[in-house]
């Protein structure tokens, strides 16, 4: 009895949606994105290898995930943007980024057009993967639990696959 109401529990998670995740399709076909497919950057897994850290190979082309920390872009708020570190294409405004408390440098909005939203259900449940849209970097994840008095968005964003330019 116990094993089926795990099991039933489990399944229920597992056929949830959110909203973000609802407005994934509806953002893959009517946003109109910035980055035309001609300007798309190919490089061949070698290029990319020898151009990353391995922590940043890891996260930006193996969909990996940085540790929570306080550390790196966590707590830096200086006025500026965050750039893809793969390819330098300008992601987040300093002015969108905010304190979420969950490890990870968060941001509620993006620059228009500058990414990505794909269906994740890896590790057993739905989330929105955030991909640079140049270049097709993973960059972290979108979710609906952001700040009630702007977008209510989390851009929940890897330290390594960011950089900040003042």
């Amino acid at each position: 009895m116990k094993k089926s109401l795990i099991l039933i529990v489990f399944l229920s998670l597992l056929s949830c949606k959110t909203k973000a995740q609802e407005n994934v399709a509806k953002s893959d076909t009517n946003k109109k994105t910035k980055v035309k497919m001609t300007d798309k950057i190919k490089k061949t897994e070698a290029e990319w290898r020898a151009q990353l850290t391995e922590q940043e190979y890891h996260v930006l082309r193996e969909a990996g995930t940085d540790r929570p920390s306080e550390g790196g872009y966590t707590s830096f708020f200086e006025k500026g943007t965050y750039v893809c570190r793969a390819c330098g294409t300008q992601l987040f405004e300093s002015n969108s980024k905010y304190k979420s408390h969950c490890g990870w440098p968060s941001f509620d909005d993006a620059i228009e057009g500058t990414i990505i939203y794909k269906k994740d259900t890896s590790l057993g449940r739905v989330r929105t993967e955030i991909i640079c849209a140049k270049c097709d970097s993973h960059l972290g994840h979108v979710f609906d639990d952001g700040p009630a008095d702007t977008t209510g968005k989390r851009y929940c964003v890897n330290t390594s696959s960011i950089k900040f330019v003042k």
